[in-house]
Order: C-alpha cells, then structure tokens, then sequence
C-alpha cells in the first residue's frame, strides 16, 4: 500500500516525502504533469480529475497543494486564486476518495492557523472558533468544509492548521534571511503581533505521528508550544545570526504597499496559537524555544 502526496513538490511536500521514504513507506505523488515512473499519478485539480486507481486501496492520502499564501503580491486575482487552489482542489480529492469501494482510512489536509484570525494576545486552541478576515472566512472556512465528506464517508480526517514554519530552504524564513544578514532585520508594524512557529522537523515528524495515530484526528495546530511576538521573533533571528537590528519598526503602510492584502492579514496580525491536541494525543516536540529552531534550521 502506498502513501498518497498532494503539493509534494512544495517546502513542505517535499520535505515529508524524502522522510516518509527514509522510514520505508512507499509514497506516490500526485502530479499535474504526465508522470515520470510508478511512484507519480496524474492529476488535474481544476477539471476535477484524478487517476481513482493511485488512490484505491492507499495506506493513507496527505493533501498538501494550494497557492502559496505568501508568494506573491496580494491583488484580487490572486485572493481568487488562493480561494480556488485549496476549494476546488480538496473536492476534487476528496469526491474521489469517496467513490472507492476501497478507501484509504485517513485523510490528512493542509490547512492554516489563519483559521482563527487575529488572536491578539489571546491564545487559543483546535476548539476556537474561526475568527473574520480573508484567510479564515473565504480560504480556511471553507477549505476545510471540504474535507467533511471524507470524514461522512468513514475516513480518518486531520486537518492540519499549519503556523510559519522554519526552514533555510524556503518559506518566510528563507525569504527574510538576507535582509537580516545584511543587519537590516527590524520588527513589522507593532511588532506585538505573535507568530505561531514549528520547526519543519517537528512539522513532518508531527504528520508522521499523526499518519501512525488512529486517535488524532478533526483540526490538529501544526504550531510548537511557545509562540513569540514579531519583535522577540527579529531578536532571536538576529542573535542566531549574529547580527544587530534595526531599532526601529518597518511601518504597516510600507508593508502594505509591498504586500497588498498580505501584509493586513499575513503580516501586520497574528495568531497565538497552542498546539494542544498535539500534546494531548502524546507528541513530543523537537524544538519548544524558538533560538533552538533557528540553531537547528539556520
């Protein structure tokens, strides 16, 4: 049986298939190009086709594709484009996993702590309610409502709500990097604003935990323990570098100029956001403090 991949070509992707390999499991990706060997399987989101015999009889399906939320400029084209990636990508999946007469017994989705809007200083759980705002009302909402058909259908579903996840190969981190080595790193906005963060050992160690866990499943926080605000965020960043920052904050308007609607809802805001079904189930965190994360990424 093998172990199924959406958006395995991505940071994340990528980095859980090189390990689920490592650890002997048999991984087929699915891939929106003719496939290259029996270890890919043609799918195409947008027309609502995927090859139903990759699927049949799988150990398990990770659905990890979607437009990457901070990849691009924020415009209305591409808010649509966000929206359209992970709706109509997941029912595509999801409607066909659900016409098998063998299914595969767990569903794990991507998903995202945008999911609870702006916390503030509150910190909040997988039992909160979606906050408003763009990601959580018209991307996280009903992203996830997608998957319910799954979980009618029998299937073990785990919406994984992902934070910023650190990694020198990619991501936030990686695209920030060089404007700290040069000393110019400085809070955004406020800076009280939290980062919910996990190291992307942790990240693919926790879907490893939950692939092999019955018991985890419905909205699990990809996020370590101790979130951070933007500005203890910029010190550690900086000290793991070794390098000074600038003392003063890059304004939200110089954000939101560059970012568009980005920078409100990606940037300027945050989430403080516990990973408690995570510690609940039994999982063991890699990296808690986040100078240790960025010792072990950087």
């Amino acid at each position: 049986m093998a172990i199924i991949v959406t958006g395995s070509s991505g940071l994340l992707g990528s980095a859980l298939v090189r390990a689920l390999r490592a650890d002997g499991a048999r991984v087929v990706r699915l891939v929106r190009r003719p496939p290259r060997g029996d270890d890919e399987s043609f799918w195409d989101p947008g027309k609502g086709i995927v090859d139903r015999a990759a699927l049949e009889g799988a150990e398990a399906v990770v659905h990890l594709a979607g437009a990457g939320i901070g990849d691009r400029r924020w415009n209305d084209a591409y808010r649509r484009e966000i929206v359209r990636s992970r709706v109509e990508g997941t029912r595509t999946l999801v409607t066909a996993l659900t016409g098998l007469s063998a299914r595969p017994p767990a569903l794990l989705s991507s998903s995202a702590i945008g999911f609870y809007g702006d916390t503030g200083d509150r910190a909040v759980d997988e039992t909160a309610p979606a906050g408003a705002g763009f990601l959580a009302q018209e991307v996280v909402v009903p992203w996830e409502a997608e998957t319910a058909p799954a979980e009618e259908a029998g299937i073990r579903v785990a919406r994984l709500r992902t934070g910023l996840v650190l990694s020198g190969r990619g991501g936030m981190l990686a695209q920030i990097l060089p404007v700290f080595r040069l000393g110019l790193g400085a809070p955004l906005g406020s800076g009280r604003q939290y980062w919910s963060w996990i190291s992307i050992d942790d990240w693919v160690l926790a879907v490893q935990y939950i692939l092999k866990n019955q018991e985890v499943s419905g909205p699990v926080n990809l996020t370590a323990p101790e979130p951070v605000t933007n500005a203890e965020f910029t010190r550690e960043l900086g000290k793991a570098l070794r390098r000074s920052t600038m003392p003063l904050a890059v304004p939200g308007f110089v954000l939101r100029t560059a970012l568009g609607g980005f920078a409100e809802e990606g940037v300027l805001t945050g989430q403080r956001v516990l990973p408690r079904r995570l510690l609940d189930s039994g999982y063991t965190f890699r990296h808690t403090r986040l100078n240790d994360a960025l010792a072990a990424v950087l």
